[in-house]
């Protein structure tokens, strides 16, 4: 089954796509596939059927078919928006896809219909605060978390029902961090009861228990994504988690870094593995379905930079690839 790297160029409007070799991580380019309104956030449905995709310059959210074999994706339709999504993700059950809205500051939930395309009227408009940032339901498809950078600095608890779609604030209805975090993305360890969100602000990660009966967190660890001594502008962006649960890697923009951690299998704790140096702010990156490579992508340069993760965390660079005016995303997927 080939692997495949979907990164969206959002000023080309359009999205590339890779065929990856799972013996060396190199990739081959294997189509660019238009699709206007400024391409940006990506999920995909469980069965990976389906992309989805929110077009931030035309506030619209699109859904795409996967062409068997090929890596090409066929356009379904669009859906207008109330607002730009910064972040999109679909339920365990693929019934519903959820979204945030920086701009806005709401949440949104759109059924999913059986041909893969969206309802037009949302489940969920929700207002929250300025600056939300991502969401995303747990592994029991019960919860989902709404951070906000910021002033706003806050994460949102919600209790979600994957009958209805519908988001309940949970009690207490959110987690306020230190003044200036700014909790921004977050990963769900894959056999854990913890969550990891990196601080956009605060250039930091932090990892939280969650507890199972109630879907609410409480911080037990906070690690600096920058080596001691680094004093200049920085801001954190996207945080993954390789499959295994072993590693946990947080993008740096300024430093221009992949912040890389060690995990412990038992109590979920980092250990800090140094920073591996990446393009020029490095907004958006992804890990391949086996843990065994990473590529990050760089606004500054348009260059996505293939790394393989080493058996002790670390990253090793392996090649460059031109990935488009402003890339949004990296999603890579088994086909």
């Amino acid at each position: 089954m080939p692997t495949r790297v979907y990164v969206p160029a959002a000023a080309e409007d359009k999205i590339l796509v890779w065929t990856m070799d799972a013996a060396s991580g190199a990739l081959l380019r294997q189509a660019d596939v238009p699709l206007p309104g400024g391409p940006s956030p990506l999920a995909v449905d469980p069965t990976q059927q389906t992309l989805y995709v929110g077009l931030r310059a035309a506030c619209q959210m699109a859904a795409l078919r996967f062409e068997p074999g090929t890596g090409g994706l066929s356009l379904l339709g669009t859906i207008p928006l109330g607002s730009d999504p910064c972040f999109i993700s679909v339920d365990r059950t693929g019934r519903y896809l959820l979204a945030a809205y920086y701009a806005a500051g709401h949440v949104s939930v759109h059924a999913i219909r059986g041909d893969g395309t969206l309802d037009p009227e949302p489940v969920e408009w929700r207002a929250t605060a300025p600056k939300a940032h991502s969401i995303h339901a747990d592994r029991s498809n019960r919860y989902a978390f709404l951070p906000h950078v910021g002033a706003s600095n806050r994460i949102l608890q919600f209790i979600f029902d994957p009958n209805t779609g519908r988001l309940t604030p949970n009690t207490p209805p959110m987690v306020v961090p230190p003044e200036g975090t700014g909790p921004r993305h977050y990963g769900y360890h894959p056999t854990l009861d913890c969550v990891y969100f990196d601080n956009e602000q605060a250039s930091s990660v932090t990892a939280y228990r969650l507890d199972p009966a109630s879907g609410t967190l409480e911080p037990f660890q906070t690690l600096s994504t920058l080596p001691e001594g680094f004093d200049g502008p920085n801001t954190c962006a996207q945080i993954h988690i390789t499959p295994s649960g072993r590693f946990l890697y947080a993008a740096n923009r300024g430093h221009d870094s992949i912040a890389c951690y060690k995990v412990d299998a038992s109590s979920g704790r980092l250990t800090s593995l140094g920073q591996q140096r990446t393009e020029p702010t490095p907004r958006t990156f992804g890990i391949d379905p086996r843990g065994r490579y990473l590529y990050a992508a760089g606004q500054g340069t348009g260059r996505l930079a293939a790394y393989r993760i080493e058996a002790q965390g670390t990253l090793q660079p392996l090649a460059t690839y031109p990935a488009g005016e402003r890339p949004m995303w990296v999603m890579i997927l088994d086909q």
